[in-house]
């Protein structure tokens, strides 16, 4: 039987696609964490931030079961996109206005899954179209 070497798999996986999403909590108190997206997105740093080399995505999300807390979606092409957002100008006005509303941050990092959805869950993806009825599967 031949060795599988899963580490080597991988980081070529890595290699041919270095897509980063960074979902990040904002939480604070009393509304500061929307305020913060609402200076985020008045104050134009968003549609820089937007802008930015390598940038795929850049969106709030607010939550339905907690008031107080913000998610941000944002994803980058590579690592290297990353790092060049975080050495930005842009990134030090973001600190301070996190600075300013007092809020705590929840970081995750996913990377993008080149195989896409697998064939036995497409089916309990609704699309466009009419609505297909799900049952049990044979």
């Amino acid at each position: 039987m031949k060795s599988i070497n899963v580490l080597k798999i991988w980081n070529q996986v890595l290699e041919k696609n270095n897509a980063i999403t960074v979902h990040i909590y904002y939480t604070g108190e009393n509304g500061s964490a929307k305020a913060f997206v609402k200076e985020m997105l008045t104050s134009g740093l968003v549609d820089e931030i937007r802008k930015e080399k390598g940038n795929r995505c850049y969106e709030y999300f607010f939550s339905v079961e907690d008031e107080e807390t913000v998610l941000l979606v944002d994803s980058w092409d590579n690592q290297e996109a990353i790092d060049l957002h975080h050495s930005s100008s842009i990134m030090g006005q973001i600190m301070e206005l996190r600075i300013k509303y007092h809020l705590h941050m929840k970081v995750e990092r996913y990377f993008l899954d080149e195989t896409g959805i697998p064939k036995e869950d497409q089916k309990f993806v609704q699309k466009k179209g009419p609505i297909e009825e799900i049952g049990p599967s044979d």
